[in-house]
């Protein structure tokens, strides 16, 4: 377990080397807004918070997201996504949906035994979690923190099943981990790659893997029998959808079981980093990239409705679709979902014993 100064000696040293905005947007609660002289947001630096949660997991009954129950170990990501509809939720806590998201993290630290806790309870009902909903629990700092990796030995104790989403190759850490859960159906990885083009993504994504340190993990997770699949999310019409046929053919060969897709995602001040983003890097592309964004959400860059959100709706994103699912079917990505099982659930040897 790392304590308070571990933790303070750790943001300290992790030097800022690219963000996905240098933007610090006005929050929707907040009165004040900060601004940079030029150049200023380069210098900024990773804090790390202790995050005093009393509880881990999260639940929804959204009918498109997959998992009623989730497993978030921190609060903001490092890996800086740009596009990121999880950069909002930073709002609540007072800071801002652009470059506070990336630079000041959460940690909770007592993750894994508040889930031991809530997989001991009387009245848990042993299901799929999902890790993460609302960053990614394999970011740079998890390389220390070990949070994840500590949630993941509770559902091995346990073998709930978990499904594990990530950007990051540091998820072949926990093969052994995800293979003793894997060997039970108990775990499922999907990895997130949204382009094969390395400069996009440097600048996309800037502190996630590569996009072939990506498609490796997929590769090793695959030979070590987890079963993995691929999220190409999100698909950013004018920018990236050209890439799909490509992209499912990397990730066929590297071993994947499927794929998907998720139309990007917009929500609240996201768009405005979004489009300050277009205008430093793809100046030339922005009207061409957010016009067909536009074409996929009614005329708006961000619809909320469950029935259109992840794929988008209308003539474009029935072609996006199209293309996708003939790709798919093409490398042999469509064999249908990868199904868990909660049958192998048990109680942990500590929550048993102490009955007697």
């Amino acid at each position: 377990m790392i304590d308070d100064e571990d933790i303070d000696a750790l943001a300290a040293r992790v030097q800022v080397r690219g963000r996905g905005t240098g933007e610090m947007a006005k929050g929707r609660f907040e009165r004040v807004e900060v601004a940079f002289a030029e150049g200023e947001a380069r210098q900024v630096t990773t804090e790390v918070f202790k995050d005093s949660s009393r509880s881990i997991l999260a639940f929804n009954d959204s009918p498109d997201v997959g998992f009623s129950a989730s497993l978030n170990p921190y609060r903001g990501c490092e890996h800086g996504c740009v596009y990121c509809y999880a950069r909002p939720n930073h709002e609540y806590l007072g800071f801002s949906a652009g470059l506070d998201f990336e630079t000041k993290l959460f940690a909770k630290m007592e993750a894994p035994a508040l889930l031991r806790k809530a997989l001991s309870a009387k009245n848990w009902v042993p299901q799929v979690i999902g890790m993460s909903g609302v960053t990614d629990c394999y970011q740079p700092i998890e390389k220390e923190l070990k949070i994840t990796q500590g949630c993941l030995e509770v559902m091995a104790e346990f073998r709930n099943p978990v499904v594990v989403i990530t950007k990051n190759h540091l998820v072949t850490r926990d093969v052994e981990l995800l293979s003793e859960l894997a060997r039970y159906h108990c775990a499922h990885v999907v990895l997130s790659i949204t382009t094969l083009d390395r400069e996009l993504a440097r600048t996309m994504e800037p502190r996630a893997s590569t996009p072939p340190m990506r498609i490796k993990a997929v590769e090793i997770l695959a030979k070590a029998g987890i079963p993995v699949t691929v999220n190409m999310a999100p698909v950013i019409p004018g920018l990236t959808d050209h890439e799909i046929p490509a992209l499912l053919k990397a990730v066929a060969e590297a071993g994947a079981l499927g794929a998907n897709f998720v139309m990007v995602r917009l929500p609240y001040g996201v768009k405005d980093l979004f489009s300050a983003w277009l205008d430093e890097h793809y100046p030339l592309r922005k009207q061409k990239v957010l016009n067909r964004i536009r074409e996929v959400r009614g005329g708006k860059l961000y619809d909320a409705d469950f029935s259109s959100r992840m794929v988008g709706e209308g003539v474009y994103a029935d072609y996006v679709r199209d293309i996708f699912e003939k790709s798919r079917a093409k490398y042999g990505l469509d064999r249908g979902r990868h199904t868990l099982s909660t049958a192998h659930f048990r109680k942990a040897p500590e929550a048993q014993l102490a009955l007697f």
